[in-house]
């Protein structure tokens, strides 16, 4: 199964607005943000460089494996559904990453419902991208 890179990118205006809670995250060498099966602890902007997400299924074999770009957000679905990642996600060594905590991303999303929509797009076309991924051989 291959989605597609382009899902994840969202509207400028929206990571502008979840910046102004992110903390940075540089990574010296591989770091994972998130594993599948983790609670939604948050966020995870992708500022520069590279990370993969994988996803693996029961019997523990790789289902998929995507490189993701700059202008990514990560781990929407499992925070909006507050169910836990549904992916793993390793930043690469030298990637620049932006975390934001869950209760901040709730708090913008109450305080902030234009904003809040912005990350209806980003969500649907994570959908449509697994839905289409599923269709191809």
């Amino acid at each position: 199964m291959q989605l597609d890179p382009s899902a994840f990118i969202a509207d400028q205006e929206l990571i502008q607005a979840l910046q102004t809670y992110a903390m940075k995250i540089s990574c010296g060498g591989d770091c994972i943000l998130f594993r599948q099966g983790d609670a939604p602890a948050g966020l995870y902007i992708i500022n520069k460089g590279e990370v993969i997400l994988t996803m693996s299924s029961l019997a523990g074999e790789s289902v998929l494996s995507i490189q993701v770009p700059p202008g990514s957000v990560l781990g929407l679905p499992g925070l909006i559904g507050n169910e836990p990642y549904t992916m793993t996600a390793i930043a690469n060594c030298g990637a620049e990453i932006s975390f934001v905590p869950r209760n901040d991303v709730l708090a913008l999303m109450q305080t902030n419902p234009i904003l809040s929509l912005k990350l209806l797009p980003v969500l649907a076309a994570e959908v449509r991208s697994a839905r289409q991924a599923m269709l191809e051989p």
